[in-house]
């Protein structure tokens, strides 16, 4: 229920105290449905990057891809949907962060299971995962972190 820009003044705000950030980004499966994902993320990334300096380092921020649609639902984006999703981020970044854009880390979150990790973080641009519900269990954690 946040705004693009009370996200963006809370990344500001979080870079300024010191702490490192995770901004998360994604489409409802609306929006995805109707062709929107480029919009969507690109308004996410420009309202949360807005007030971050462009010289933000590759330790003080990572980008999560979590599309709302897979969030605790069992769904998860295809590969082609992620490689799409994270191609585009990585594009933005190179606007919003220039310096700093090849390394700053994007994540995968979504339904992240010991079955999909593997074929995920093999992906383009995906630099690691965001595990949510699976990490409670810890043979189920163990199994993602050696995919």
């Amino acid at each position: 229920g946040e705004s693009n820009e009370l996200v963006g003044r809370k990344t500001a705000f979080a870079l300024e105290q010191g702490l490192a950030v995770i901004l998360c980004v994604g489409e409802t499966l609306a929006q995805r449905e109707a062709g929107e994902l480029s919009d969507v993320l690109y308004e996410q990334l420009k309202s949360g990057l807005k007030d971050v300096p462009r010289t933000t380092g590759s330790q003080e921020i990572t980008i999560a891809y979590e599309p709302v649609w897979a969030i605790g639902t069992g769904k998860v984006a295809g590969p082609a949907e992620v490689e799409e999703a994270h191609g585009l981020v990585r594009k933005y970044l190179k606007e919003f962060l220039p310096a700093e854009s090849r390394e700053i880390r994007i994540l995968y979150g979504g339904s992240v299971k010991a079955d999909n990790a593997a074929e995920i973080k093999s992906l383009d641009n995906v630099d690691g995962l965001l595990v949510g519900g699976a990490s409670l269990k810890a043979e189920t954690f163990m199994e993602i972190i050696k995919a």
